[in-house]
């Protein structure tokens, strides 16, 4: 009776809210001064094709370097793929790392390493970057914000975003839909047919009784420490700024046009939005990067219908992000990551194609201190190997969560008791710090 049951989304199970209630109040960090208050994660689920994209192999065979073009961009000397025009001309905003490094090349697997910055393990569920932020958001000022601290928006999220060992409230919520499309909304955020708002308050006034009588009886947890939950999950579906921050049809046709109006564009705008607003964490899952075959189709023409292929898609839409946050004055508090869960073969396979590669790969960077035009390691001539400098998905979580004021050495706790650092040991990368 007492839990929102038609909130599904928000994981706000009765359990979750007694477990965070336990839990006392948050610590708050005692990392690095904050540098960036937002994070947009671009994902690339699947495996994106670094010689495709951000490190190109122009004197390599054509085996090696493929179909596609290496292009000048606005840093002397940096070459990215011919399909991120676009990304070129804002390259002097960009990091890349040529020299990330992974075991792991089976795609939940890898996903698990980069989304977690943990190898997986069978004695232990991790929560991803983004739950990390969202439960870390709980100790900055406006903790009681409107919107949910953890989205992820486009395509069906990795299944490895979520909370791991911290309560499931600190899952993403999940809008559903498709932000390209001209009827798109968010599930959840309309009232069910027979349950009314005044309903819905007659069981927020339930609640706060039995919040009322549980502190009188119990001696643990002092109030000012309760989770604010339910209360959270009532002004969010009641309150017209909350579907307000969901609502495409609020920026102007030249802006939405400028983003694109496949999915990824007009997730990335919406990412926009939300960071805009105060969320802390956004995902946007692009799917359809795993690319076995035909990627001269698949990343650069698109198949029937007219579609176009994945690697423009994604220029046109990371292109107007970075643009569009620069020109409100947020880029330099908004991390943007683009990256997925390994790369793929130097040699294209005798189905046109590319196969997993975690030995060496890229992850693009924007925004906050990251310095634009920086290139971190590099690749071997072939797209192999790390020539020097390798990064690993522990090093890259780590400099994630300095770079958003969050002590890699932090410690959160199991709901056994037992305590786990925030990152698995990962050196953060001290060129990407400012």
């Amino acid at each position: 009776m007492l839990q929102v049951g038609f909130l599904s989304a928000f994981g706000l199970g009765l359990a979750d809210w007694l477990r965070l209630r336990a839990e006392g109040p948050p610590q708050r960090s005692s990392g690095p001064r904050r540098t960036a208050r937002a994070c947009i994660l671009i994902w690339l689920d699947g495996g994106p094709s670094h010689i495709d994209l951000f490190d190109p192999k122009p004197e390599a065979p054509r085996d090696i370097r493929g179909p596609f073009r290496a292009i000048p961009t606005a840093v002397p000397g940096l070459q990215i793929a011919e399909h991120l025009s676009r990304t070129a001309r804002v390259a002097n905003r960009l990091a890349i790392i040529r020299s990330m490094t992974s075991p792991l090349g089976e795609h939940n697997l890898g996903s698990h390493y980069l989304l977690t910055g943990y190898k997986p393990s069978p004695a232990l569920a991790y929560p991803s970057l983004g739950a990390v932020v969202a439960r870390a958001a709980r100790a900055e000022p406006g903790g009681d914000r409107l919107l949910p601290p953890y989205l992820t928006v486009g395509n069906r999220p990795n299944s490895m975003v979520g909370s791991g060992y911290l309560p499931s409230a600190y899952s993403p919520f999940v809008p559903g839909g498709d932000p390209a499309r001209p009827d798109f909304r968010v599930q959840d955020l309309d009232l069910y047919p027979l349950v009314t708002e005044e309903r819905l308050r007659r069981r927020r006034d339930y609640l706060q009784a039995l919040d009322s009588f549980s502190r009188r009886v119990e001696s643990a947890a002092p109030a000012d420490g309760a989770p604010k939950s339910f209360e959270a999950a009532y002004r969010l579906v009641t309150s017209p700024a909350a579907k307000e921050a969901f609502d495409l049809s609020r920026e102007s046709g030249q802006t939405r046009e400028r983003y694109g109006p496949r999915t990824i564009g007009q997730s990335c705008l919406l990412a926009r939005r939300l960071v805009e607003r105060g969320v802390p964490f956004v995902t946007v899952t692009d799917a359809g990067w795993d690319t076995h075959d035909d990627i001269y189709n698949r990343l650069k023409e698109g198949f029937t219908g007219g579609t176009v292929g994945k690697v423009p898609v994604l220029d046109q839409g990371l292109a107007a992000l970075i643009e569009d946050l620069a020109q409100r004055g947020l880029l330099e508090e908004t991390l943007v990551l683009v990256m997925g869960e390994f790369g793929r073969t130097p040699k294209i396979n005798t189905a046109g194609g590319r196969d997993h590669w975690p030995r060496v790969f890229s992850v693009a960077l924007a925004g906050a201190c990251v310095p634009g035009g920086a290139v971190i390691g590099r690749s071997d001539s072939l797209g192999e190997s790390p020539a020097d400098r390798p990064v690993t998905p522990a090093d890259l979580a780590s400099t994630i969560f300095t770079i958003l004021g969050i002590d890699p050495q932090r410690e959160f706790t199991t709901a056994d008791g037992r305590p786990v650092r925030v990152n698995s040991g990962g050196e953060p990368i001290g060129e990407l710090l400012g």
